[in-house]
C-alpha cells in the first residue's frame, strides 16, 4: 500500500534503525519505546491486522514467530520478553499494518493494561 508508513519502511523508502531484515519481514526499533528493548517486526507484505490474516499467511505468521525468538535472543532478552499485537481500533492500533511489539529488560506488570 503506498500510503503505509511501514510498508514504506519495509522498502526502505522511509529509514529505520533495522535489527534484523530478510524477504518476508522486517524489524526496527521503536520510535516511542515504552521499554529498555522495545522493537517492532513487521511483515513485508502488507496485511491490515491478525483480522486480514488468511490461510495463505499460515508459513509468513510461522516465520515471523520463528524469527522473532531468534531477534530476542540477539537482543539479549534473556530473562524474558513481552510480544504484543494491537488488533483494532478498540486495541489501540494506531497503524493498519500488521506488527508486533518485542518488549524486555523489564519487569512486565499484569494485567497489562
Amino acid at each position: 500500500m503506498s500510503d503505509c508508513i511501514f510498508c514504506k519502511i519495509g522498502t526502505h523508502d522511509i529509514p529505520s534503525n533495522v535489527v534484523y531484515e530478510d524477504d518476508k519481514l522486517i524489524c526496527f526499533h521503536d520510535l516511542e519505546p515504552q521499554a529498555p528493548v522495545h522493537v517492532l517486526v513487521i511483515p513485508k507484505k502488507h496485511l491490515t491486522s491478525l483480522d486480514d490474516v488468511s490461510e495463505e499467511d499460515k508459513e509468513l505468521l510461522g516465520h515471523i514467530m520463528f524469527k522473532i525468538h531468534e531477534i530476542a535472543e540477539s537482543l539479549g532478552l534473556e530473562g524474558g520478553y513481552r510480544v504484543v499485537s494491537n488488533n483494532g481500533e478498540d486495541a489501540f492500533q494506531t497503524v493498519r499494518h500488521l506488527h508486533f511489539h518485542v518488549i524486555g529488560k523489564r519487569k512486565m506488570l499484569w494485567p497489562p493494561g
